[in-house]
């Protein structure tokens, strides 16, 4: 999986040279893509990474709001309009007399050796090195946090060089790429740190960390070999490997690349001199803001912003923790904390196949493994008689009630197999199983299956299941399914399906479908479909359908379908889509802006740039017209013409004064309008009518149908005649209708034993309002 920070030039010229900072514009383009397409693990923090390293830059690297350009979830069109937003920016900025501009991309998402792939797109490297640059700045700067994101960086021949220019001078033109790994290394991200290791530790560099000249501003060579060193170490131990971070520079003149000035904050940290250990700093959220190793001898300081903030030290094998709150204008010192359990750590390649997982071994009591526990009850076990109450890891567990820490295995209950951390294996029982912490395998119960984290594998209950985190691969339950985070797989129920996530794979209920984040694949219930966000694929309900975003697909219900935005089709009694590319079917259309076709009773949209076929189709910018008329058939004839601004449906009546009110006709055609001119126009339809007798209506069985050519001219804005030739058949498939309809000549044949057509050229001539 790839993470592509494209970090185009924050580059500031030092101000000792005199340099005004007004005349420096500093542009970003920030992009963060989870999704890389079939067959690649989702990521969890590229977004995430996306933001964090947004705000670093508005807070200490001097890009201002209306300066950054933010992309999440993006395909290959959206990064390609992000770069024609950002050249339009450095345009602008060259326009207003900045004498310096100088451009940062990041994008964090996933690629391979070939390109960035972005929701099953690919960018290829060539493609984004000539978007890059296409950019009119003096510098820009693409780092890729990435798997193989190496193989960008050697694409033009780059080859190793001393790292940056740490010259005094500030004219610096040119390049430079950063990437996180080699061209055939993995990038991993962390659940500790919340992100990318080499995202994370880059930010701490930027925030501080790297300042090792403790002058109060962060180069882009001192953040590069912090982020550099730091990646490395803390991916040693992981199972997905060392990464080592790249580079490739193509720059002329000379100075330092200044990416952070601390001095720009509003409140700092600093660790006083005698400070020592491995420190992690979380803001008052829990996220973890900044890490770094501090070494004692000399002092340092870390740009934050205001608030409150827990700082935990790794020492010797100790660990203590601090609180301590940063208020504005103010530097507060920090001499000595108290740190508190470091929970473990699970990495997954950015890049990598889905499910590609590795994980770092938790700080804290060691487990003690027993291979087979037998239990009654809690208390009452082999775990309690060989290990008292110390952590158990079990390999195999059988009773009534098991227990322990965690269990890499079996388990089989009676009654329940409770464990305090994580469940990897099979955990089967009749009334509950449940585990604190992730599970990797599968949870089987009568009763209630509960996952504390993240669900790799299978959870099916007659109950419920629920998983506090992800789920890969599914929920099956009679009842009940939930899942707090993003599903790759399935929910099956006859209750109800919910996922707080994003979602792929299908849901599938007698009841209720919900996933509050975007949905890719089926949605298939007996009452209710709903997504919150966008839609990719297909919702079929017996009920309602709800797409809360834009739906790309199919919704088709025997009820009601709703979608913000459609391109597809939508098939139900009432549909309503937004602005939609495709076509809606049913009693009753509802869209804006329509581009395909509207088929129903009733049809209502702002615009049709397509077909809408409907008894009564009402289109804001559209036809809404009412025409009376005579002709060869009857004297006195009215019709109301509906629809887009070229096609139209038509409502008609007309009745015969000149055979006393004997007859009378109902109809209903299609045609379209054909603007010629300011004033002249051209309507060609198609009606059919039925045609009746007063005294005995609608007995007979009769058919009059019309091609008709009406030629007119607009005289005011809401009034216009017009005239035109029609050719008609008329059948009469029985005795009981009427025979002789016009007063024309016409040619008359058989049909059948009983009935007759008859066809013959026609006029009429008419006026509209």
């Amino acid at each position: 999986m790839t993470r592509v920070l494209l970090l185009l030039a924050l580059l500031a010229a030092p101000m000792a040279h005199g340099e005004a900072p007004s005349r420096v514009r500093r542009l970003a383009l920030l992009v963060g893509v989870n999704d890389g397409g079939p067959g690649r693990a989702r990521l969890r923090y590229a977004a995430s990474d996306a933001q964090s390293f947004a705000r670093v830059l508005g807070e200490l690297g001097g890009v201002t709001p209306a300066d950054r350009v933010m992309l999440l979830e993006t395909g290959r069109a959206g990064l390609l309009e992000g770069f024609t937003r950002l050249k339009a920016l450095a345009e602008s900025a060259r326009a207003s007399g900045a004498h310096r501009v100088e451009v940062l991309l990041y994008y964090s998402g996933h690629s391979d050796d070939e390109g960035l792939l972005l929701q099953g797109e690919r960018m290829d490297y060539g493609e984004l090195r000539r978007a890059l640059g296409t950019l009119p700045a003096d510098v820009r700067i693409a780092v890729l946090d990435s798997c193989a994101s190496g193989a960008f960086a050697r694409r033009k021949g780059g080859s190793p060089r001393p790292a940056f220019l740490v010259d005094s001078g500030v004219q610096v033109k040119g390049q430079a790429i950063l990437t996180s790994s080699s061209e055939d290394e993995a990038s991993q991200e962390s659940d500790r740190l919340g992100g990318s290791f080499f995202t994370h530790h880059l930010v701490s560099g930027l925030r501080g960390a790297a300042d090792v000249t403790r002058d109060g501003r962060v180069t882009l060579n001192e953040a590069y070999q912090f982020a550099f060193n730091e990646t490395l170490a803390r991916t040693e131990r992981t199972q997905g490997g060392a990464q080592h971070p790249a580079y490739d520079i193509e720059m002329a003149g000379t100075g330092d690349l200044v990416m952070t000035d601390l001095r720009a904050t509003s409140a700092g940290l600093v660790l006083t001199e005698a400070l020592e250990g491995r420190l992690y700093v979380r803001d008052e959220s829990g996220a973890l803001v900044v890490e770094l190793m501090k070494t004692a001898g000399r002092p340092a300081e870390l740009g934050l912003a205001p608030g409150r903030y827990r700082v935990r030290r790794e020492l010797g094998g100790g660990m203590s923790e601090a609180s301590l709150v940063l208020t504005e204008g103010k530097s507060t010192p920090l001499a000595a904390a108290h740190f508190s359990s470091v929970l473990s750590e699970a990495t997954v390649s950015r890049g990598g196949p889905a499910g590609a997982e590795a994980e770092v071994s938790a700080v804290g009591p060691a487990r003690r493994r027993v291979p087979f526990n037998a239990s009654l009850v809690p208390g009452v076990s082999f775990n309690a008689l060989v290990a008292g109450e110390a952590p158990v890891e079990n390999a195999f567990a059988l009773g009534v009630v098991n227990d322990g820490t965690a269990l890499h295995g079996a388990a089989l209950g009676l009654g329940a197999n409770v464990y305090g951390e994580e469940v990897r294996g099979l955990s089967a029982a009749v009334g509950m199983n449940m585990a604190g912490g992730k599970t990797r395998g599968v949870q089987a119960s009568v009763g209630l299956n509960i996952s504390g984290g993240a669900l790799n594998g299978m959870q099916a209950a007659v109950g419920a299941n629920w998983a506090g985190g992800s789920v890969e691969v599914g929920q099956l339950a009679a009842g009940v399914n939930v899942a707090m985070g993003s599903v790759s797989g399935v929910q099956g129920s006859a209750g109800v399906n919910v996922a707080a996530g994003d979602f792929r794979g299908a849901q599938a209920t007698a009841g209720v479908n919900v996933t509050r984040g975007a949905f890719r694949g089926l949605q298939l219930a007996s009452g209710i479909n709903m997504t919150q966000k966008g839609f990719h694929g297909a919702q079929v309900a017996a009920g309602v359908n709800w797409a809360g975003g834009a739906l790309s697909g199919v919704q088709v219900s025997s009820g009601f379908n709703r979608a913000q935005g459609l391109s597809g089709l939508q098939l139900g009694l009432l549909n309503v889509g937004g602005d939609v590319t495709g076509a809606q079917v049913g009693l009753v259309n509802i869209g804006g802006v329509v581009k395909g076709g509207q088929v129903g009773l009733l049809n209502v949209a702002k615009e049709v740039h397509g077909v809408p076929l409907g008894l009564l189709s009402f289109v804001k910018e559209g036809q809404r017209h009412v025409e009376f008329w005579s002709s060869d058939i009857q004297l006195t004839n009215v019709g109301v013409k509906l629809g887009s601004q070229y096609v139209y449906s038509t409502l008609v009546a007309g009745i015969g004064p000149d055979d006393r009110f004997q007859r009378f006709s109902l109809g209903l055609g299609v045609g379209v309008h054909l603007p010629l001119s300011s004033r002249f126009w051209v309507d060609v339809d198609t009606v059919a009518s039925g045609v009746h007798s007063r005294e005995e209506p609608f007995q007979g069985e009769t058919l009059l149908a019309q091609a008709r050519v009406m030629a007119g001219f607009q005289i005011f804005s809401h009034f216009a005649v017009f005239a035109g030739p029609t050719y008609n058949a008329y059948f009469a498939f029985s005795p009981e209708g009427p025979r002789s309809i016009t007063t024309m000549k016409v040619s008359e044949h058989k049909l059948g034993s009983d009935g007759t057509v008859q066809h013959w050229p026609g006029l009429q001539l008419g006026l509209r309002i």
